[in-house]
């Protein structure tokens, strides 16, 4: 049963419910719908599921991008209603035409959607009676199928079954087929493809298999025919030498070439470290980006121009930008879409958040009006630049600082607790994160919950004797919550401000140290859980993420787990253009990118620029 059909614009005002429903929703679906999908970018998906405890909805959609009106029903999880997509896009077709952008009240609309209501469980009605009475048939024909593979299987009387089978219209010919191609390998086996063809998916697997031993053992016996010849002719071949370089009598010996600096070879060796650690962090430095984005769209249009050109003529597709396109659909977005996809895979975007990202912008574009001198390729660019930017900048604040002072003034010290997989640099990035706090006058701890690692205590060690720091410490193979937990409470009497908390590198797929960070979570309710992310990965980051999260939710003892709160990216000096794995874990975690690695000393650490994030890829 439908829970409620509600349409409201994109501004957030309802303009229509259905006072016939009327029932109460628990929960808030509809606002969750809006935050964590249509906001997301995510509008390119079938449905949303809803779940909270008492409550589990469905949640259908569809826009109308021209008026910027939506459509939302809402129906109970377990249950499979087959009319709502045509109920909505009928709901949708029969407002446009009453929509006034002045009126706020449609009364007049309750009777009209009760009749396309009835109109739809109809016509649903009817589609499960044609199901009902076609499976029937299907299931007589399995029977068959069952009757006669199983006179295959009876060794004695293969040729029998074959003969009495053969008088049920074509099953016959498929048994004979079968049984000789079992028996014979390739003679028969385009004769049982082409039944199978014709005869189902049961089919299909079995004569699939057959035919796919008597390819290997064939392919194999060539196989062992190719490297025997390989082998031969390696053999039969002389060893090259090679050339060696003409010696002129009176050229000079050519030098060796060393560039190493002999001062890293000298016990000083430290005064670089030292000239380091008094620079400014890059924290505090705003970044400018040249926007040179006109250019790059000119570009682009010039690109689509010419396939439009081949494809519709020189005067058509001048008319088309000059007079505008009444409505745009989806064959018009489809080669712009592709293009926008393929450029962002290649900036290292994952697959799966490029393709999904494209759904959204399709969806947001589809019916929409296209303007005067204006392309389908500058449409779509400016819409997905668009949505960049809305999921890459921050939905919360990620002032660092002011919540540093706001935990001082309840008189406790603010934990931060890097999480991540191996080898990413979370202890590294634990020192700048540190030296960047203390250039604030912020009293820093680091705590060594790396106790599985064999050299991360000593690691964290040198980092705190260098940025002049304090550390607690508890050795090895022990207990890391507890270890976190002493670390709090020794801050507490010292009067530390912040304690970093340094935490083993694990795998997503470990569940034994998954479990123990999930432990060490519950224990100590950290004020910041920080990801630290490689910013070289691609479709990995969405893995990692996803399951990280999914891992803490699980494993947690609590009823209101904690999950990420924000990113760290390292390592982004490393990767040139190829930025897409910030967009790629925002996207999946919904959590800012809070911090930027970008080099080996202490003041390599930044913000993230998302409007140079944005320009870099869609250049």
């Amino acid at each position: 049963m439908l829970e409620q059909l509600l349409i409201f614009t994109r501004g957030g005002l309802i303009l229509w419910t259905c006072k016939e429903l009327g029932n109460a929703l628990r929960g808030s679906p509809i606002d969750t719908l809006i935050r964590s999908c249509l906001l997301e970018e995510r509008s390119g998906a079938a449905s949303f599921n809803y779940d909270v405890p008492g409550a589990a909805y469905t949640l259908k959609w569809t826009f109308h991008n021209d008026l910027g009106l939506v459509f939302v029903a809402v129906y109970q999880k377990i249950l499979h209603l087959l009319y709502v997509d045509e109920l909505l896009s009928m709901v949708k077709q029969e407002f446009s035409e009453i929509y006034d952008p002045k009126r706020t009240v449609y009364n007049e609309f309750d009777n009209v959607f009760q009749q396309l209501r009835k109109e739809a469980e109809a016509r649903a009605e009817e589609m499960k009676k044609s199901k009902q009475v076609s499976k029937p048939v299907n299931h007589n024909l399995g029977k068959k199928q069952g009757q006669v593979q199983k006179g295959i299987m009876d060794g004695g009387n293969q040729k029998k079954s074959g003969a009495e089978s053969g008088n049920d219209g074509g099953d016959g010919d498929k048994v004979n087929s079968r049984a000789m191609e079992n028996g014979n390998g390739r003679s028969k086996v385009s004769k049982g493809n082409g039944v199978v063809q014709a005869n189902g998916k049961e089919n299909r697997s079995s004569d699939s298999g057959a035919f796919d031993v008597n390819k290997l053992q064939k392919l194999r016996a060539k196989g062992g025919k190719k490297t025997d010849t390989i082998v031969k002719d390696s053999k039969a071949e002389p060893t090259k030498k090679a050339k060696k370089n003409r010696v002129w009598d009176d050229s000079p010996k050519e030098s060796k070439l060393d560039f190493t600096d002999p001062m890293c070879e000298n016990a000083n060796g430290n005064t670089a470290v030292v000239e380091a650690v008094q620079g400014e962090s890059m924290m505090d430095k705003e970044e400018i980006v040249s926007s040179d984005s006109e250019t790059e769209e000119d570009e682009e249009p010039g690109k689509d121009s010419k396939v439009e050109a081949k494809k519709k003529g020189w005067f058509s597709s001048m008319f088309q930008s000059i007079a505008g396109k009444a409505n745009l659909d989806k064959a018009d977005l489809e080669p712009a879409l592709k293009a926008l996809k393929d450029r962002l895979m290649t900036k290292n975007v994952a697959e799966e958040i490029a393709e999904k990202l494209c759904e959204s912008v399709a969806a947001s574009l589809e019916g929409k009006k296209l303007g005067s001198f204006t392309r389908i390729s500058s449409t779509v660019q400016a819409a997905m630049e668009e949505a960049l930017v809305r999921i890459l900048t921050p939905k919360r604040s990620i002032d660092i600082l002011r919540d540093v002072h706001a935990a001082k003034e309840q008189g406790k010290p603010y934990v931060v607790v890097f999480v991540g997989v191996n080898g990413v640099g979370k202890s590294t990035n634990l020192a700048k994160v540190a030296y960047w706090l203390q250039q604030h006058k912020v009293n820093v701890m680091m705590a060594a919950c790396d106790t599985f690692r064999s050299g991360a205590v000593e690691q964290l060690r040198t980092h705190a004797r260098r940025l002049q720091v304090p550390i607690f410490e508890k050795g090895y193979e022990k207990d890391p919550a507890i270890v976190a937990k002493e670390a709090i409470q020794e801050a507490n009497r010292n009067g530390s401000d912040v304690v970093l908390v340094d935490t083993a590198g694990r795998m997503q797929d470990n569940e034994p140290l998954m479990r123990a960070l999930s432990k060490l979570i519950y224990v100590n309710s950290p004020d910041l859980i920080l990801f630290v992310g490689e910013a070289l990965v691609g479709n990995d980051a969405v893995d990692q993420l996803s399951k990280f999260n999914q891992k803490l939710g699980d494993l947690s003892p609590s009823p209101n787990p904690r999950l990420i709160d924000g990113i760290l990216l390292t390592k982004f000096d490393t990767i040139d253009d190829k930025v897409g794995a910030a967009l790629s874990m925002v996207y999946i975690s919904g959590a800012p990118v809070m911090f930027v690695g970008c080099g080996q000393s202490y003041t390599d650490l930044k913000k993230l620029n998302v409007k140079s994030i944005v320009k870099t890829l869609l250049k």
